[in-house]
């Protein structure tokens, strides 16, 4: 169990210290850190490429020994509207003394789709993704960020929540003590039968039993906010906040309205639903047939020991290129595919709108329910203390039996237990509706680092 010093925290702390040191937390924004560099490697799709390349090597052939090195290079550059450009370079050279052979060979060449590739709609679709896919990796943060903090909060109130039935069960048993000391003078006074004392004595045990039942409780409660915050579990931490409430002013159409333009799952989907359009026109560009336009230049010149310097002319060559696919239907295959994502897409969006609703709804009726359960509770908590302070009135006087005595002391503590009980659910449920119409971040002025 924890123990030791008490370490009191605010609810306002509580979430801090969550954000700060939450696991869940922190293994999120390292996944955002693979995240944003998938983002920008995505986004050198249209810067050149290069490669070099470099060897030496000892050769035997036909019982002549040899040795040779090359030094290479490899270019490439795809433009937005699909030209791609290529360029390569390589030389090669006799390492054996008294050879001064060489040659060097470069060419240039490009394409350009007229019809399958062309266009930047094509081209930058897998930018689009990746970009679309961010602000998708962003909204999930967000979501966890937001379960995460909903979850500390809830399980600091169900911290305080411990405490205070700690503090009601020790109440309760007090009551009894009391009570049983009355029982005690009376019967010296000759005023009631020993036997009574019993059940007085009987309920003294009751309550401790509850009091001890209520500090596991408390134990309990303390570990499970202790592992949200991933705090050492020996530390006895306390809720310094008193868990009051007060009536919200809700306006539904508000509410719904909010929650449908700022709910993280409902703009996650809207992106998902952006990313199935452009792999659907991707797909169909993919059906259209392979036209394109392309050229190359190449010119390669030779030291030979012999005939020595040979400076060929330059190659050069420009050109129309079309292909047609007959009797492959996988193309058609994936604009099915594509139509088909689309189509479901379109549809899960569809009831993930409906559905949100439906809960926010359902929370906003559940955060009026709960009040009038809490007003109810508050009472019902008063008229069980001043019928317990009658009925102990009448104890006194020889007009009540101890039994109705205890019976309104029980009545009483559960009165105090249902008026606790609603008003952590109230305010639990306030906290859920945050959470259903995306609007915690903004409540504890919690801005991310995504």
């Amino acid at each position: 169990m924890p123990s030791g010093q008490p370490v009191p925290l605010t609810l306002a702390e509580t979430v801090a210290l969550g954000l700060r040191d939450n696991r869940t937390i922190k293994s999120a924004y390292l996944q955002r850190v693979a995240q944003k560099f998938d983002l920008f490697v995505a986004g050198t799709l249209f810067l050149p490429k290069l490669n070099l390349s470099a060897d030496i090597a000892h050769q035997r052939v036909g019982g002549t020994t040899f040795n040779t090195s090359s030094v290479g290079a490899a270019g490439t550059w795809l433009t937005p509207i699909g030209t791609r450009v290529q360029f390569s370079w390589d030389r090669r050279d006799q390492l054996d003394s008294g050879r001064t052979d060489h040659s060097d060979t470069a060419a240039l060449s490009f394409t350009q789709p007229l019809l399958r590739g062309a266009g930047t709609k094509v081209n930058m679709a897998p930018v689009r993704i990746a970009r679309l896919q961010e602000e998708i990796n962003k909204l999930s943060l967000k979501s966890t960020v937001i379960d995460t903090v909903t979850g500390i909060i809830q399980a600091y109130r169900r911290l305080s929540q411990a405490q205070s039935q700690v503090e009601l069960a020790e109440l309760s048993l007090e009551r009894t003590r009391d009570l049983l000391e009355t029982n005690r003078a009376l019967i010296a006074a000759g005023r009631m039968a020993a036997a009574d004392i019993v059940q007085t004595e009987s309920g003294v045990a009751n309550q401790e039993v509850a009091v001890l039942q209520a500090r596991q409780q408390l134990a309990s409660a303390q570990l499970a906010l202790l592992q949200l915050l991933a705090v050492d579990p020996r530390t006895n931490v306390v809720a310094a906040d008193e868990p009051d409430a007060e009536q919200a002013d809700i306006d539904l159409d508000r509410v719904v309205d909010l929650g449908l333009s700022s709910r993280v799952d409902i703009l996650g989907q809207r992106l998902a639903l952006e990313q199935t359009r452009i792999d659907l026109a991707v797909a169909r560009n993919n059906r259209l047939w392979d036209l394109s336009i392309g050229g190359s230049v190449s010119r390669q010149r030779v030291d030979d020991p012999i005939l020595g310097r040979l400076d060929p002319p330059t190659d050069h060559n420009v050109g129309v290129q079309l292909s047609i696919p007959i009797g492959d239907f996988s193309y058609r295959q994936r604009e099915i595919g594509a139509t088909t994502s689309l189509r479901t897409a379109e549809l899960r969006y569809q009831d993930l709108t409906q559905s949100v609703e439906t809960q926010i709804r359902d929370a906003v009726q559940t955060v009026e329910a709960s009040w009038q359960q809490l007003a109810a509770a508050r009472r019902a908590r008063a008229l069980a203390a001043r019928a317990l302070e009658l009925q102990q009135e009448k104890l006194k006087v020889g007009r009540a039996s101890n039994f109705e005595v205890l019976s309104f002391q029980a009545d009483l503590r559960t009165a105090d237990t249902q008026e606790l009980t609603a008003r952590i659910g109230y305010l639990n449920a306030l906290t859920s509706l945050d959470q259903q119409i995306g609007n915690t971040l903004e409540t504890w002025r919690i801005s991310l680092n995504d």
